[in-house]
C-alpha cells in the first residue's frame, strides 16, 4: 500500500494527461518518477490536450535529523523546544540526532538533571526519536570538585537513560545504523576527540558494524549516524578509512550524518553523501548563516531510487492553523499605529534641548499586544530617559508613557540628526506570538524653533539620487491650503527618466502632485472624488536641462505649463479631497507617508500658492521665485541645518535619506 506524505515533505503532486481518459493507452513512466496515465486515478468531464502526469505510488517516507544541543546557553533548550514544535507540524516518520544532547562534562547529579531536561523537551515529539552519543554526553569531568573518573565515564548512565551506544533498526525499506565515536583509546584508555590516536573504532564495534551491514544487505537504503565527523581527517586521523571502505563495500549505504563542529558541511565520496549538521540550540556564532552557521534541522525524503535532503532554519516553519481570519485581518493594523504626542521638541538657540514629552500607543485590535518603543538617534548628543518603554496592551487598550529628551548647548551644526522612536509590536493569541515588522518614526519637532542658517554665497539646489529614501518631506499640518484655486510650481533638472517618477506629490487617492512618466509631465488634482490629470503629451521633459513646471487650478480647469508654455489643460471643479500625508518633494507618497517612485536629479524653487498665479497660454517664469501673502510654501533649497531645510517660507521641510543641498 502506498504511504501518503504530508505537504511538508515537498513532494510534487502532478496529474495524468487529461486527454487520455478512455483507459485505452498504456501507462508510461518518466525518469522523474511520474506516470502518464491511470484511468482509475484521474477524473474529469473536460477535454484537454495537456498532459498532467501522475506520481508513482511508491512507499516513500521522510525523517528529520537534529544537530548538537550542547555548548549553548540555557536558552538553547528553548530553541530545541521550538524545533520540536516545528517538526510536529512537518510530521516526519521519525527523528534522528547526531549527539551532544546535554552540556555534560560533569558528575552524576548535574548529568541526571540535564538528561531529564533534554528528554522532557524531546518528549513533545509526536513521532519516535533516536539518540546518538557525543562527547558531552559521555565525558565525566568532576576534576573541578575533585574525585576519581570512572573508567567508563558516563557510558553506563547514558545506556540506562538514552539507549545503546551503538544499534540499528529498520524502517520500511531502510536501515538506520547508529555508531559510537567516543570510545577510549584501546591502548591507553584516554578519551580525547582532539587526538588522532584516540579516534579509532574498537574491534568490538567494528565487528558488530560488519555483521550489521551483512544483515542489511537487501535493504534499499542504509543511513549511518555518528557524532564526530571522522571522515574529514586531521585531528580525527585516518581510522575512518577502513570504516568508509566497509560502507562502500555494502553498496547500499547512501548517507552518513554527523555533528560536533556546529556548522554544516557536505563531503560526498565514493557514492556516499557525508553531511555534518549545524546546531539545534547548541553554541552557534551565526557568522554566516547562509553558509551553514545557524540553528536548523534536516529533512530527508527517502524514495525507492533516491534520497533528497533539505535544511530548515529553526523558526522558519509556520503553523497555518494559527493564521485565523482574525489574525490575518487584525495583525496588519499594528503597522499603522503611531505615537500620539503631547508636546513637541524645541531647539534652543545653540541646539540645546530639555523637553519632557508624553505619548500614548493605542492597540487597534481585539487581541492583546506586546508593545515596545525605543528612543535613539544616530547623533549621540541626544539623551533619553528612559531609553525604552514596553508593556502589554489589552484588546483596544492604550499604553501611556513619558520620556525626557535632552541635548547640550553648542550642538547646532551640520551633524545634527533627529531623534527617533523605534516601534515594535507582537500580536498575541492563546498559543502563538506574531511579530509585526518594526518601524521607525521621527519625534515631533516645533520647526519654528529652528533658526535660519546664514544665506550661502552661491545658489544651492536640492540633489536627489533616485533612491527610495531620498526626498524632502513637508508636514501636512504646515500647509494651510484651502479649497479653491491654487498653483504648484518648481524648477527641475532630471538626470534620467525611468518609467513613472514622482516629482512633487501629496497624492494617494487625494490632494495633488506632479508626475513624470518616461518624460511625459502630468499634473494631478483629486476633485469631486476623482483625479483630473492634464498631461504634456508630445511635449516631453528634457533630461540634463533645467526647466520650469507649473500646475494651476483656477476653479474651472487645470492647466499644466512647461517652461511657461501651456502644454495640457482639463476642465475641473469640485472640492479637493484632503489627506494628512506629508508633501513629498522628489517622489510619490504612499499611504504610510513613505517616498516611492523617486525622482533622479535636481529640484529648486518649489512654491505652493493660493490662487491662480498664471493665466493664458504662456508666461516667462522667474528663476528665483518670490513670496507674498498668498504663498503657502516656498523652498529656495539654499541652506540646511542638519536635516532642517531652511530659506524661504519653509513650513517644516526636512531632508530625508541621502537628500542634500549643494551648489548649483
Amino acid at each position: 500500500m502506498a504511504t501518503p506524505l504530508p505537504g511538508a515533505a515537498l513532494l510534487a503532486l502532478a496529474l495524468l494527461p487529461a486527454g487520455a481518459q478512455d483507459g485505452s493507452s498504456a501507462p508510461h513512466s518518466h525518469d522523474d518518477g511520474r506516470t502518464e496515465h491511470d484511468a482509475a486515478r484521474f477524473i474529469t468531464n473536460r477535454k484537454s490536450g495537456v498532459n498532467l502526469p501522475l506520481p508513482h505510488e511508491e512507499d516513500a517516507f521522510f525523517f528529520a535529523v537534529y544537530g548538537d544541543r550542547t555548548g549553548g546557553p540555557a536558552e538553547g533548550v528553548a530553541v530545541l523546544r521550538e524545533a520540536v514544535a516545528e517538526t510536529n507540524l512537518l510530521g516526519p516518520d521519525l527523528v534522528m540526532t547526531v549527539g551532544d544532547l546535554i552540556q555534560g562534562y560533569n558528575a552524576e547529579d548535574a548529568w541526571m538533571k540535564q538528561m531529564q531536561e533534554y528528554k522532557d523537551a524531546m518528549s513533545g515529539l509526536r513521532m519516535p526519536w533516536f539518540p546518538v552519543a557525543g562527547n558531552h554526553d559521555i565525558y565525566y569531568r568532576p576534576e573541578r570538585r575533585g574525585g576519581p573518573v570512572p573508567a567508563e565515564e558516563h557510558e553506563g548512565r547514558y545506556e540506562m537513560h538514552f539507549g545503546p551506544l551503538w544499534y540499528a533498526f529498520r524502517h520500511k525499506s531502510a536501515w538506520f545504523i547508529v555508531l559510537y565515536t567516543d570510545e577510549p583509546n584501546p591502548d591507553t584508555g584516554e578519551r580525547n576527540f582532539s587526538k588522532a590516536e584516540c579516534q579509532r573504532m574498537s574491534p568490538e564495534q567494528f565487528a558488530w558494524l560488519d555483521q550489521t551491514l551483512t544483515r542489511t544487505a537487501e535493504a534499499e537504503h542504509v543511513f549511518v549516524f555518528v557524532h564526530h565527523p571522522r571522515w574529514i581527517g586531521g585531528q580525527y586521523g585516518d581510522d575512518w578509512n577502513r570504516v568508509h571502505e566497509r560502507l562502500v563495500d555494502a553498496g547500499n549505504v547512501k548517507a552518513v550524518f554527523g555533528g560536533h563542529i556546529h556548522r554544516m558541511r557536505y563531503d560526498p565520496k565514493d557514492g556516499i553523501e557525508y553531511f555534518a549538521l549545524a546546531t539545534v540550540g547548541g553554541h552557534q556564532n551565526g557568522s554566516v548563516p547562509e553558509a551553514g552557521y545557524l540553528h536548523c534541522f534536516d529533512l530527508v525524503t527517502v524514495r525507492e531510487d533516491r534520497i533528497e535532503r533539505a535544511t530548515l532554519p529553526v523558526g522558519a516553519t509556520m503553523d497555518p492553523r494559527e493564521i485565523t481570519g482574525e489574525v490575518s485581518s487584525q495583525a496588519p493594523r499594528l503597522l499603522g499605529v503611531k505615537p500620539r504626542w503631547q508636546g513637541r521638541v524645541r531647539l534652543g538657540p545653540t541646539g540645546e534641548v530639555e523637553e519632557r514629552l508624553r505619548f500614548s500607543l493605542k492597540n487597534p485590535t481585539d487581541a492583546s499586544v506586546d508593545a515596545e518603543a525605543r528612543f535613539t538617534s544616530a547623533d549621540p548628543r541626544w539623551s533619553f530617559t528612559p531609553d525604552h518603554v514596553h508593556g502589554r496592551l489589552g484588546p483596544r487598550g492604550t499604553l501611556e508613557a513619558e520620556v525626557t529628551i535632552t541635548r547640550p548647548p553648542g550642538s547646532l551644526d551640520a551633524g545634527l540628526q533627529l531623534p527617533t522612536v523605534d516601534l515594535g509590536f507582537d500580536y498575541l493569541t492563546e498559543s502563538a506570538r506574531f511579530a509585526v515588522p518594526r518601524r521607525v518614526e521621527q519625534l515631533p519637532f516645533d520647526l519654528t524653533s529652528v533658526p535660519q542658517p546664514p544665506v550661502p554665497a552661491a545658489e544651492q539646489v536640492l540633489a536627489l539620487s533616485g533612491a527610495g529614501a531620498d526626498h524632502v518631506s513637508v508636514e501636512s499640518d504646515a500647509l494651510e491650503l484651502p479649497d479653491g484655486p491654487f498653483t504648484l510650481e518648481a524648477w527641475v533638472k532630471p538626470d534620467r527618466f525611468k518609467g513613472r517618477q514622482g516629482v512633487i506629490a501629496k497624492t494617494e487617492s487625494s490632494e495633488y502632485g506632479f508626475f513624470a512618466n518616461d518624460g511625459v509631465l502630468a499634473f494631478l488634482v483629486h476633485l469631486g472624488g476623482a483625479y483630473v490629470e492634464p498631461r504634456s503629451g508630445a511635449t516631453r521633459m528634457r533630461a540634463g536641462e533645467w526647466q520650469h513646471i507649473a500646475g494651476v487650478f483656477d476653479g474651472a480647469e487645470l492647466r499644466l505649463y512647461l517652461d511657461g508654455r501651456l502644454v495640457g489643460r482639463a476642465a475641473a471643479s469640485g472640492k479637493r479631497t484632503r489627506n494628512a500625508l506629508p508633501l513629498v518633494i522628489g517622489g510619490d507618497v504612499d499611504g504610510r507617508g513613505r517616498c516611492t517612485s523617486s525622482f533622479d536629479g535636481l529640484i529648486d524653487e518649489v512654491r505652493l500658492s493660493r490662487g491662480a498665479v498664471y493665466q493664458g497660454p504662456d508666461f516667462t517664469p522667474a528663476r528665483r521665485l518670490g513670496s507674498g501673502p498668498e504663498t503657502v510654501l516656498l523652498l529656495h533649497m539654499d541652506a540646511a541645518i542638519g536635516p532642517f531645510l531652511r530659506g524661504g517660507v519653509t513650513a517644516g521641510a526636512m531632508l530625508q535619506g541621502a537628500a542634500r543641498v549643494k551648489d548649483e
